[in-house]
């Protein structure tokens, strides 16, 4: 994983520059200096957030119950890559099902994954001494890459290595890797600490908090409905009564009584997204440097000039990505975005209603040229960099 300051040189960070900030509203804000705050604060607050703690369990109902009436939406947000975030192994086709057998060697050291009575099992050797575990959980959906968790002695670890689907094979789980483990033990596996996983479960399954306590046994797998709109028992509850009484609640509507996230402004917006994909806070205070951080996409949207002071609705993470399909890969497919910002080539000067000039270079496949891909070594995958700007040629990447 990627390389962050430590808790304490993080806060005093934070603090230092919260005065910098201050200081300097009015005369010089950046663009990225606004309203956004990071994560950890926004679940303090008692209005639904991704990740936040319900209050109970039968709070959630599970996509079923949202597919009733919501039927479209849910037939294809299950396919997506949010959706098959996590899997428990051995519930339903897998990576390691498709491959059936996967090594990697490292030194002295051996690992390999293989199917076993429909099993994932896991096993490191160093040559004379062998290790083996059930894998229990895959965390992503592979189209980047899955690691591994599995459970032993009541204690939850993480896998030394992972798959990736440009090698089609094993490497390194980014940053775990050890230049010279101490036994065999340290190098098949690192032990999960329990703030660790409330962070990896609470982004990768949907009601994984509990009053505060994480349950691990009741969750659901993957990012479903009310891992952005919050538990919906009571929603369901309402729109059953109005259904019996011949009504029902106008979508959107406070009486409606579930979370819509179209409603929050631009920043809040993107922000709600940056809660698992990491905002411009998350980045700073993680100590999130260099090439590592083109995974946080809405830090880097954030730093974009057309991004303003204080966002555009035109411009956040779900104007582009529909959140209840899959992830369109046709970079095409975005010209129409950026045109609802920027004049098309033959249309004169910008207006109010689109600011953005129009390209003196091209007319299509916008995103090519500034939104460019950069290869991220650890997770030996091509991301496309969400700090959209004119790129000049030879230029590093911009941190």
């Amino acid at each position: 994983m990627m390389r962050r300051k430590p808790r304490r040189m993080r806060l005093l960070w934070y603090c230092a520059t919260l005065g910098a900030v201050v200081s300097a509203i009015g005369l010089h804000s950046p663009n990225l200096l606004r309203a956004q705050i990071p994560t950890a604060e926004r679940l303090l607050y008692r209005g639904w957030w991704p990740r936040h703690s319900a209050k109970a369990d039968d709070s959630y109902v599970g996509p079923a119950a949202c597919a009733a009436c919501h039927a479209d939406k849910a037939k294809t947000q299950k396919d997506t890559p949010m959706a098959r975030t996590a899997v428990i192994l051995g519930a339903e086709p897998n990576i390691l099902a498709t491959h059936g057998r996967l090594t990697f060697q490292a030194g002295s050291f051996g690992y390999q994954f293989a199917m076993a009575d429909g099993k994932a099992m896991y096993t490191a050797t160093d040559g004379t001494r062998s290790l083996s575990a059930r894998i229990k959980w895959s965390f992503g959906d592979g189209h980047v890459g899955q690691s591994y968790l599995f459970e032993k002695d009541g204690k939850l670890f993480e896998s030394r290595v992972s798959y990736f689907d440009s090698l089609k094979g094993l490497e390194f789980t980014p940053g775990r890797k050890l230049s010279q483990p101490h036994d065999l033990e340290e190098a098949m596996a690192r032990p999960v600490d329990e703030e660790e996983q409330f962070r990896c479960f609470s982004c990768h399954t949907t009601g994984s908090t509990i009053d505060g306590k994480l349950e691990s046994t009741r969750l659901m797998p993957g990012i479903t409905c009310e891992a952005c709109h919050g538990p919906g028992s009571t929603h369901v509850v309402a729109q059953k009564m109005a259904s019996v009484q011949g009504q029902a609640w106008e979508a959107g509507k406070d009486g409606d009584l579930i979370f819509d996230p179209g409603k929050l402004s631009p920043v809040d917006a993107v922000d709600f997204c940056g809660s698992c994909h990491s905002t411009w806070w998350d980045v700073k205070l993680g100590g999130i440097e260099g090439i590592g951080n083109i995974r946080a996409q809405p830090y880097r949207l954030e730093k974009s000039r057309c991004w303003g002071k204080k966002g555009d609705a035109r411009l956040t993470c779900v104007a582009c990505h529909n959140p209840h399909e899959k992830l369109v890969r046709d970079t095409l497919a975005y010209d129409q975005k950026c045109l609802a910002c920027h004049a098309a080539a033959n249309s004169g000067s910008p207006s109010p209603d689109h600011p953005g000039p129009a390209c003196k270079v091209g007319t299509k496949n916008c995103t090519s040229c500034h939104m460019p891909k950069f290869e991220d070594p650890a997770t030996h995958y091509t991301f496309s960099d969400h700090y959209i700007r004119i790129v000049r040629q030879g230029a590093p990447y911009p941190d």
